[in-house]
């Protein structure tokens, strides 16, 4: 007996099918089908041969691989009963649930006394796929590993791009070719992780980030993620996700998976980016326009002093800015990173007036007002330590980062605390935004600490409609779609170096459009690189998404300042569309260029950026070829960056001249000429449909 289910739009097909009960497996996933297509008889085409050294049946790669089908690779669950025996369930067919694009599908084991159940949920508009799994039993069980419902890795590919990174080092890609065994990733942070985003971008053999067929998955989960991505001895391959493994060390009778977004293009990496993105965009936790940032703290670090705050803030506000935030050390006794954290309460030796006279002289000067809190964590030096060193997590003689221990958030005592002390200082002030950091790992992975987060956020979130939350882990530590949707904002990395953000920024943008990415002009002087780079690489790097500042605005020169408040005006006069823009990433024909493309959601106009990261190995720029554009249409195309030029650059080139106009096809076929530059500069193009 064959079941078959189907769910489509207008880019793709997924088709779930199972033989005599037994779990299904994903028999196809790719571009759309014809109306009419034969399920069954895909399922049935599917069925792998038989040869020497096999079992007499090839055990499905289905949604969730079974041991008890002698499954040869990684099963998808792995649990033992209260006696600590292994469980090896047989899932049968219990029930079906189809609503439109989506399908619900329940299995049991009854002997076992376990049920298995897979939600897939198709969205037309972004065209993800998303699905989750849960597993329930009748008497408590201990899981070791549960994947969210497993998808087939591609065979027509060679290499898997993998995100890894670390600390002012974020989403860097690294390609990982196919070979027989297991590549496995186990993040055991408790945090999404530097290390390793949970995602996976699966090129077919020559796609590119323009073209040809691509699969993208992401994990939406904040508490650290473990990654299979297998290939059998028979040649099939199957990609797992779940949570790290060991994160649910407690007996319990119900499981879930985090929700595995799933993305297919036939349109390169682009396509599934632009998916990706789109999500986020359409669930954004906000609902009011992107206003500059100025952050204060490599301005001021913890030397808080209230008439230097207030010249810094009408500095800001003069460049530009839109909002003020008041980074760490406005509490407890918080001179340094040693001690204080805990204590939400204003230091009174700093503020003697609490936060009022300084919110009221920000919000004068026509800025929002945001504060920095770092809930989770806590120094045994700190009021809150000394009364309850029951309420820290993990062993006493454990390795301190940062000089901080983290709080137990599976404790509702904790999160009650928490939830009081957060809410009495967002009643006290007019306070717009919330800057939540997390700068240390966790001693060990727990799924718990992540759903008490969550709780945490989702109870101020409802008490505070209107507080804008940002998620900050010592810059790219915790971003992931769990977290997105409770926080408006990521901080995407602590690096402020316009070189290192110009890469890591054009990465991140296979899952996070513009509007959900800070990124700060930083201090003349780089704080994390030492490097000195020129204002306007600065401004324009910080342009590409939420733009804001983070230094001491009373270091700029008199022609610092109008070009970071000119680059400034153009964002704002750009930003409504470019913030609903899609981030198409451009194939540089010139490794030494980082270029990508933004186009608005009707197609009408565009920003394109060619950043120059490094000397090119021959003289002239290489053509840059755009995407995305129509074909058929013509273009006029102004480079706002040609007075930027330098001496150097002694030719003609059109477009360094005036507009130029070409037609869709042209510009993504031939490319732009470009003209010559320094390195560590970037162009600046805009396009127009006409």
């Amino acid at each position: 007996m064959i079941r078959a289910w189907h769910l489509q739009d207008t880019r793709q097909s997924l088709v779930l099918a199972s033989h005599d009960e037994r779990l299904p497996e994903i028999v196809y996933w790719g571009a759309a089908l014809p109306e009419g297509e034969d399920l069954a008889g895909l399922a049935v085409a599917s069925v792998p041969d038989v040869t020497g050294g096999m079992l007499d049946r090839a055990p499905e790669v289905s949604i969730c691989p079974e041991a008890s089908e002698s499954f040869p690779g990684e099963p998808g669950l792995i649990a033992r009963d209260g006696a600590g025996q292994p469980l090896r369930p047989a899932f049968r067919f219990e029930s079906e649930t189809q609503t439109g694009r989506e399908l619900r599908l329940t299995y049991r084991d009854a002997a076992l006394g376990l049920r298995y159940s897979a939600q897939f949920t198709l969205d037309p508009d972004t065209g993800l796929i998303a699905a989750r799994a849960e597993l329930e039993s009748d008497e408590p069980i201990t899981l070791h590993w549960l994947a969210a419902p497993v998808f087939p890795g591609p065979q027509l590919a060679d290499e898997m791009l993998e995100v890894s990174g670390r600390w002012i080092g974020e989403f860097q890609i690294e390609a990982t070719p196919w070979r027989p065994g297991q590549r496995v990733r186990d993040n055991h942070t408790g945090r999404t992780g530097h290390e390793h985003f949970p995602g996976l971008i699966l090129p077919a053999r020559g796609a590119t980030k323009t073209q040809g067929e691509t699969r993208g998955f992401h994990y939406g989960w904040s508490g650290g993620h473990r990654m299979v991505a297998e290939e059998l001895p028979d040649g099939r391959r199957q990609i797992q996700f779940g949570h790290a493994s060991g994160s649910e060390p407690e007996p319990a009778t119900r499981f879930e998976t985090a929700t595995l977004y799933a993305a297919f293009s036939e349109a390169g990496s682009n396509g599934c980016a632009v998916a990706f993105q789109r999500h986020l965009r359409k669930h954004a936790p906000w609902a009011k326009a992107r206003p500059v940032h100025y952050n204060c703290w490599e301005a001021v670090y913890f030397k808080h002093d209230l008439a230097e705050l207030k010249s810094i803030a009408e500095r800001a506000a003069a460049l530009g800015a839109e909002r003020f935030v008041l980074d760490d050390g406005w509490f407890g006794k918080r001179d340094d990173d040693t001690s204080s954290l805990g204590d939400w309460a204003v230091d009174p030796r700093k503020y003697p007036d609490g936060l009022t006279p300084l919110v009221d002289h920000v919000q004068s000067l026509g800025m929002e007002f945001g504060l920095w809190f770092e809930p989770e964590m806590v120094n045994r030096d700190s009021d809150l330590a000394r009364a309850h060193p029951d309420w820290l997590l993990g062993p006493d003689d454990q390795i301190e980062g940062r000089q901080q221990r983290v709080l137990d958030m599976a404790n509702p005592a904790v999160r009650d605390h928490l939830f009081a002390a957060i809410d009495a200082v967002l009643s006290a002030y007019e306070i717009a935004y919330v800057k939540w950091d997390h700068n240390r790992v966790l001693p060990y992975p727990d799924a718990a600490q992540a759903r008490g987060l969550y709780n945490l956020l989702d109870r101020l979130r409802a008490a505070h409609p209107d507080v804008e939350f940002e998620s900050c882990a010592s810059g790219g530590g915790r971003i992931d779609f769990g977290i997105l949707e409770r926080t408006g904002r990521v901080w995407l990395s602590d690096s402020n170096d316009a070189l290192e953000r110009l890469r890591i920024q054009h990465d991140a943008a296979l899952f996070l459009p513009a509007c959900v990415t800070g990124s700060h002009v930083g201090p003349r002087h780089c704080h994390t690189s030492g490097r000195v780079i020129d204002i306007r690489t600065r401004a324009w790097v910080a342009a590409q998404r939420h733009m804001g500042f983070e230094m001491d605005p009373r270091e700029l020169t008199a022609e610092e300042a109008e070009v970071l408040t000119s680059v400034t005006r153009w964002w704002k006069d750009n930003r409504d569309w470019r913030m609903r823009a899609d981030i198409l990433r451009l194939d540089s024909a010139d490794p030494a260029v980082i270029a990508e493309l933004q186009l608005a959601e009707d197609g009408s106009r565009f920003v394109a950026f060619a950043g120059q990261a490094a000397t090119s190995s021959q003289i002239l720029p290489r053509p840059l070829r755009l995407t995305g554009l129509d074909p058929a249409a013509r273009y006029r195309l102004r480079l706002i960056t040609a007075e930027n030029l330098p001496r150097l650059s002694r030719g003609i080139p059109a477009l360094k001249t005036g507009p130029v106009t070409l037609s869709g096809q042209a510009l993504m076929g031939q490319g732009l000429t470009l003209p010559w530059t320094f390195p560590e500069r970037i162009h600046v193009i805009e396009g127009e449909r006409l």
